[in-house]
């Protein structure tokens, strides 16, 4: 018989962390699901009441973090899938947004993920494996104007998480990061801060709107399926790019990035070191 594994996934009361926390608990797995906002997960705990743990939790409060995860491992006893999940979108220019919007941003797409890796560490150190999947995006290969800083945001975790799987893969801990494509995950409804608009980038802002129309991207169950097999693998990728769409994006952007650095070989060669 195989034992169930336990997730513990931030943001999971909506768009990707739930239909995450649905595709454990359908495979028999145990959920601490992770939110400042647990009453939409009421029904699914009704549904689950042995399997599913809904823990309330800002992951900007470092305190808050390693106190629910200590309540995480009184609830089913170990931590066997971690999923830095939780953020939000910052909608704006660099130039427009505020000192406290900057802040609140990163507290929670930066820093709340760091919390949860260093809250649960010992737990998985303990026991000798642990996944770590970190949500990122697709979009942290380069900036987007009006998204830069939740592209930043993204960015950073992404280089801290390289240092991360190699500080912590002797304990028998693996980290994979998964840089999403876009999904209908209200990001851009209830996730999103926007700043105050100044005029003299109006006619950008609607540059960006035309070219990125109305879409509003895959539903987030069909990510599912991706993270349910990479957290079945023995040796996961340490970087996985999700969705056939953005895997092709990303190509093209790390090509067209390539070309700009050998156009500018011999500027750069011009330098010692």
């Amino acid at each position: 018989m195989t034992t169930a594994r336990v997730w513990f996934i931030t943001g999971a009361s909506r768009g990707l962390g739930r239909a995450f926390t649905e595709a454990a608990l359908a495979a028999g797995d145990r959920v601490v699901a992770a939110a400042r906002n647990i009453e939409p997960l009421g029904a699914l705990a009704a549904e689950y009441p042995d399997e599913l743990f809904p823990l309330s939790l800002d992951v900007s409060d470092r305190k808050a973090v390693f106190a629910g995860v200590e309540r995480a491992m009184a609830a089913f006893g170990r931590l066997d899938i971690v999923v830095n999940n939780a953020g939000g979108l910052l909608y704006g220019m660099v130039e427009e947004a505020t000192e406290e919007q900057i802040r609140a941003h990163l507290d929670v797409n930066f820093f709340g993920a760091v919390w949860v890796v260093q809250a649960v560490l010992p737990h998985l150190r303990a026991q000798g494996s642990g996944r770590i999947l970190q949500v990122t995006s697709m979009g942290t290969s380069g900036g987007m104007a009006s998204v830069g800083l939740y592209g930043a945001g993204k960015a950073a975790l992404d280089s801290v998480s390289e240092a991360l799987a190699r500080e912590v893969e002797r304990f028998g801990i693996k980290v994979t990061i998964l840089q999403m494509g876009g999904y209908a995950t209200e990001l851009f409804t209830a996730g999103i801060t926007a700043t105050d608009p100044l005029p003299q980038y109006e006619e950008l802002r609607a540059e960006l709107a035309e070219m990125w129309g109305d879409e509003a991207g895959p539903d987030p169950s069909t990510a599912a399926p991706v993270i349910m097999e990479l957290a079945a693998l023995p040796d996961p990728p340490r970087r996985l790019i999700v969705g056939g769409q953005s895997y092709d994006m990303v190509q093209d952007l790390d090509r067209a990035r390539g070309e700009l650095y050998w156009e500018w070989e011999q500027l750069s060669r011009m330098a010692a070191g």
